[in-house]
């Protein structure tokens, strides 16, 4: 790739963004190595659709199980994630047989991809905010013909899917997340404005504390000029390597996951896995249109919500932060599932598809 690169970065970490040898060597394995007609191959062998819901045309993919009473499962990725991020576990999902799981633990799987994502119809009016998505995805369930149906989702994921669950449409029994909003409100308050750690906090609240601590002070760069000035990165509708660069820094977790990938060391994903995201935002053109979302959103993530559905959380502890179980059953009152897993991060279903789909049947057991 025809690339100005900058100077090496001044310090031996990432505490300056994504490292030169990092993005010289995601860069050389693009342009040398990777084959998007692989990553379309595999993309056409799904049965996926488009449908025009509330003037947007939403692509989806939708796979059946062949095995009778499949629970109907709709899920929702995030930024900077896509339905590929999804793709690992629709075989593990809808044919557990194949998978050393039981018939009776089968999914009908619905994955959208998010207004201004992929393959989904870019908003050209404001609006598109994680309600309205969330009433959309509730129209398509129904257009399916589902009656009866759970929802997953972590990230805008999560979001999107907490929604649906404050919005009760007909036919939606649960939910479960990976990237729960279970901050109390005085620990949100004091992370939000750098105020002293509250008392009386358990060693493992102490220790959610401290990673959400390093996130709002090194992580929440991206996350802020996409809440504030969307339309400003047109750098990175401009170039690959800029929005490579912009979208490993998703966070500083992350960001050390995936250098990772490329030095190496990989952690539960392939060099292809980060590059053919990457390339799909880049061949669809949805670097800005998908940065909108964060602009359009208005509510506190971690705001009281008051869910009343039966809600599933499975704690990642390479995620933002590992939801302690006190915090959780405080934030769900009807928890149905809890769980602390020993690896993965806030691409669970792409670094550990296996763990995933376990914690997904665990989860939806009792409402089959």
């Amino acid at each position: 790739m025809a690339t100005e690169w900058p100077e090496q970065e001044t310090v031996s970490d990432q505490s300056q963004g994504v490292q030169l040898a990092t993005l010289q060597k995601l860069a050389d394995y693009w342009a040398k190595d990777y084959d998007w007609r692989k990553t379309e191959k595999k993309l056409n062998a799904l049965p996926q659709f488009i449908t025009n819901i509330d003037g947007l045309d939403i692509h989806f993919i939708h796979v059946r199980s062949k095995h009778k009473n499949a629970l109907p499962l709709i899920i929702t990725h995030g930024w900077p994630g896509s339905v590929i991020e999804q793709l690992k576990i629709i075989g593990p999902l809808t044919d557990p047989t194949a998978f050393g799981g039981k018939a009776e633990d089968a999914f009908d799987v619905v994955i959208p991809s998010l207004p201004g994502y992929g393959f989904s119809g870019k908003p050209t009016a404001t609006g598109w905010d994680p309600q309205r998505i969330a009433r959309a995805w509730a129209v398509l369930m129904k257009r399916l013909g589902y009656q009866r149906y759970v929802a997953q989702g972590g990230d805008w994921g999560n979001a999107v899917t907490e929604q649906m669950a404050l919005q009760q449409p007909e036919g939606l029994i649960g939910i479960h997340t990976n990237m729960p909003a279970t901050v109390p409100q005085e620990v949100a308050k004091a992370l939000q404005f750098n105020e002293a750690e509250p008392a009386g906090l358990s060693s493992d609240e102490k220790q959610a504390y401290n990673e959400l601590d390093y996130f709002y002070k090194h992580g929440l760069g991206y996350a802020n000029e996409m809440a504030n000035r969307p339309q400003t990165l047109y750098a990175i509708q401009d170039s690959p390597v800029g929005l490579a660069a912009w979208m490993l820094d998703h966070d500083a977790t992350s960001l050390a996951l995936i250098t990772r990938v490329f030095d190496g060391q990989p952690e539960g994903m392939s060099r292809e896995d980060v590059v053919e995201n990457i390339a799909l935002y880049w061949l669809t053109g949805t670097a800005v249109s998908s940065a909108r979302l964060y602009w359009e959103s208005k509510l506190a993530f971690f705001a009281p919500k008051g869910i009343k559905l039966p809600v599933a959380v499975s704690a990642f502890p390479d995620e933002l932060y590992q939801a302690p179980q006190s915090w959780t059953e405080k934030a769900y009152p009807k928890l149905i599932h809890y769980n602390r897993l020993s690896k993965g991060g806030h691409f669970a279903a792409w670094e550990q598809p296996k763990v995933f789909a376990e914690e997904l049947r665990k989860s939806f057991s009792t409402l089959r």
